[in-house]
């Protein structure tokens, strides 16, 4: 018992420590009230060093009481008011266009309370860290903006849209922060911000145990794939048992005589293994 337990608690360790922040939950978990690694973040990706976040939540959920209701990654504020919605997409299905311009139409319609002027609405940023290079381009950085087609001006709304291309890791800021995203231990990372937090998460005991969801997702994914390789292998063994029933029941028919065509119809077996089976009946 306690062979297994201290192996369980050794695998355990083993996925922790194998997690980076392209992994939603410990991206989550990285930036999870730590306003100097979203800091550095927001200051890589935009290119603006006096960005100052004044708080930062993960999992936001905003509530749309007239259609699609959101659950945001991670949501930060700066000191100047601008809220950033940044999130983590692996899946190349989980960063279209559309679902950018749903993103931040509800920011606008949640941070606008009632009697408030339209003026006081406060700019937006929609960033999404793409594992793959979603608008195909080939940049490390895709800024979109509204803008007037009939003189190229920007229409400025306050509205930012920002696909970061995680792929582009080269020695520039942003690529070292590319680079750091796929980081897997604390002292290799180039932001002295992330490796603090990520030494915390993966080598103490108070950061597993603030990641138990993280463990408890890595567990209910086990026994799911423990599931489905025994749901496998006893449709396997159920298939076999079957197939062995059929070429039993082609062996008695052809032994009572019956005709190759029928014996395939009746034991569901192919011609070619009735045919086999009739010529070793008859050697």
């Amino acid at each position: 018992m306690q062979t297994n337990e201290a192996s369980q608690e050794s695998e355990i360790k083993q996925v922790i420590r194998s997690l980076c922040m392209m992994n939603n939950r410990f991206m989550n978990f990285m930036l999870d009230d730590n306003k100097e690694a979203a800091q550095v973040f927001l200051r890589v990706i935009l290119g603006d060093d006096k960005i100052k976040v004044r708080n930062v939540r993960i999992q936001s959920f905003i509530q749309n009481i007239y259609g699609h209701s959101s659950q945001l990654d991670i949501l930060a504020q700066d000191s100047k008011g601008r809220y950033f919605n940044v999130e983590v997409q692996r899946s190349d299905e989980g960063a279209p266009a559309r679902r950018a311009r749903f993103y931040s139409s509800i920011l606008d319609t949640h941070f606008l309370q009632p009697g408030k002027l339209y003026e006081e609405l406060p700019d937006t940023y929609v960033i999404f860290i793409t594992e793959n290079d979603v608008l195909h381009d080939n940049l490390p950085l895709y800024n979109i903006r509204r803008r007037i087609d009939e003189n190229a001006k920007c229409f400025e709304d306050g509205s930012r849209i920002i696909y970061v291309n995680s792929q582009r890791r080269d020695d520039t800021a942003l690529g070292k922060l590319m680079q750091d995203l796929y980081c897997t231990e604390p002292k290799n990372l180039h932001y002295q911000e992330f490796a603090e937090r990520m030494e915390f998460l993966k080598y103490s005991k108070e950061g597993e145990e603030k990641m138990t969801d993280v463990i408890e997702e890595y567990a209910a994914r086990k026994a799911e794939a423990l599931a489905k390789e025994a749901a496998k292998e006893a449709a396997k063994e159920a298939s076999e048992k079957a197939k062995a029933r059929n070429i039993e029941l082609a062996k008695d028919l052809l032994s009572e005589g019956e005709s190759i065509e029928r014996t395939v119809r009746l034991s569901k077996l192919s011609e070619a293994e009735v045919r086999e089976l009739a010529s070793k009946l008859t050697a």
